[in-house]
């Protein structure tokens, strides 16, 4: 192990090996990893709208930990360390990506033992989202549900999403949408779901949440241009702009603040039976430096401390993440739009979250979870609908928000039926794998130059394996076929045809089928 601390350049290039690939950052970056001599990424600028970590990986068994961000670039024959905050740990743990992994994540971000709520795993989620937007309201929400059940799909985790509430800071659903939301939880309880609402850190300004949280002091304030000014005499509430407008922030690195917003959330599990939250902002660029708070942090340790919340709640899902590697926190990709183009970059950033210590990943929801995308009259194109169900079947969780029995004509939606069904059939699997991350931290999918490093693999991001025993290859273009590459082995396909490798056959992929093939040992 060697360490490179904080100087006064604060930069260090590294030698590359021969042949030597480098993973690592931010997940929404996976679709260009293995990086190429020419990127940078500068980690201080924040999560990229996801789940971000200071790590590097390689396929040469070494990897790259600080305990604070910095910015890494890419040369021809070197990998330059800059911008660094604290110390730079290098480490070598071998000499293959799973090796290095393995090493990194063993001395600085063990797995907890834990896993998020089984029920993420175990079923499809239904997210209300795409169909109701911010009309969140009683009765769209049980006809959503009762749809799920009357089309034939299984019931698992059900998330209301935004503005079911009043304001922004609000934890009471508002009257004149949910006329009895204790009963429409019974409801959807009974049908078989368990119960996630949409938070978030955010407070509407100028109402009674605000004036309280004021009070108490639990919200960020402005600097007024003085970065020097101290907590205790900052006197101006921080308006933070975000998707939604402009709210006040709750700041995590205040205790009453972590108190205040616990109570807050289990005061809606008692009142209306809520299962869980999901846990919504977070990001880096809410925390600009003009912002005064209890204690001095960057902006990526406030994104760290809102996902340290998470963990007092099993069921959980987060978009935004920093430095919480081998935690029980379901991570979801960000939104993405209904193109092929995102499609595409499903496995690509679900294996970099891997690598990153993510491993109970959520692949966005199915067919896009960008709402613009289905608004304005917009066209579905069916059939990437359900080439991203299959997609998702076998990766470690699976959600629907768009509603396919609304949009699919009965050819598609018996497609999507048969991916639901296709990872019914894997679950024990799934669970099996996940229990082995809880346990070891080692990804529930993995890219094929994990499991087979050295076969020149490693830019192959349209086929993952699940564990080590199942090649994935689903087709995530508009196209009927698609070539798949069979690393070294024996391979077996679903009607038990045999193949040999290494080698590369061009696969007919009708609107049905999703390819995988089982490792013969």
């Amino acid at each position: 192990m060697l360490y490179f601390p904080v100087g006064a350049q604060s930069r260090k290039a590294l030698i590359l090996l021969p042949g030597e690939k480098w993973w690592g950052g931010a997940v929404t970056e996976g679709q260009r990893a293995p990086f190429q001599a020419g990127y940078s990424l500068d980690l201080n600028d924040g999560n990229r709208g996801n789940q971000a970590a200071p790590l590097l990986v390689s396929s040469s068994g070494r990897y790259v930990w600080s305990e604070q961000p910095f910015e890494f670039t890419v040369g021809k024959d070197s990998l330059i360390l800059s911008k660094y905050r604290d110390s730079i740990f290098l480490g070598q743990a071998g000499h293959t990506l799973a090796e290095a992994y393995r090493g990194a994540s063993s001395r600085f971000f063990p797995a907890s033992g834990k896993m998020p709520d089984s029920l993420l795993i175990l079923r499809p989620q239904y997210n209300t989202w795409i169909e109701l937007i911010y009309d969140q309201n009683q009765s769209d929400i049980l006809k959503y549900a009762h749809a799920i059940v009357d089309a034939g799909f299984p019931p698992g985790v059900f998330m209301i999403d935004d503005n079911w509430f009043d304001s922004y800071g609000r934890f009471a659903f508002r009257k004149d949408r949910f006329p009895d939301a204790r009963d429409m939880i019974r409801q959807l309880h009974k049908m078989g779901f368990k119960v996630m609402v949409w938070v978030s850190p955010f407070i509407s300004p100028d109402n009674e949440t605000f004036r309280e949280a004021e009070a108490q002091r639990i919200i960020l304030y402005d600097n007024k241009g003085h970065d020097t000014l101290r907590w205790q005499y900052a006197e101006d509430p921080a308006l933070i702009h975000w998707w939604n407008g402009y709210s006040a922030l709750l700041d995590f690195t205040n205790p009453a603040a972590v108190r205040w917003f616990d109570a807050k959330l289990h005061s809606m599990v008692d009142e209306y039976g809520i299962d869980g939250f999901k846990l919504d902002a977070g990001d880096t660029e809410f925390y600009p430096s003009t912002t005064v708070a209890y204690r001095k942090v960057n902006s990526n340790e406030q994104c760290m401390l809102w996902g340290m919340f998470g963990l007092e709640y099993p069921l959980n899902e987060y978009r935004a993440m920093w430095k919480r590697g081998g935690q029980p926190l379901a991570e979801r990709l960000r939104d993405k739009s209904h193109t092929f183009e995102d499609l595409q970059k499903l496995i690509p950033h679900t294996l970099l979250a891997g690598l990153l210590g993510y491993p109970f990943v959520c692949p966005d929801m199915i067919g896009g979870g960008d709402f613009a995308s289905f608004t304005g009259n917009k066209l579905i194109n069916q059939d990437l609908i359900v080439r991203s169900a299959q997609c998702q079947a076998l990766l470690p969780m699976m959600q629907f928000s768009v509603a396919p029995w609304r949009v699919l004509d009965s050819v598609h939606l018996a497609a999507v039926r048969e991916a639901v069904a296709l990872r019914m059939r894997f679950t024990p699997l799934l669970m099996q794998l996940a229990g082995d991350a809880a346990r070891s931290g080692v990804p529930v999918v993995r890219s094929l130059e994990y499991v087979f490093p050295h076969q020149g693999l490693e830019n192959i991001k349209d086929e993952f394996m699940l564990g080590d025993a199942y090649l994935v290859a689903p087709l995530l273009t508009a196209s009927s076929s698609r070539k798949i590459i069979f690393p070294e082995g024996r391979w077996k396909d679903a009607e038990a045809h045999v193949f040999n490798g290494p080698g590369i056959k061009e696969w007919n992929t009708p609107l049905n089928k999703l390819p995988y093939f089982e490792r013969i040992r």
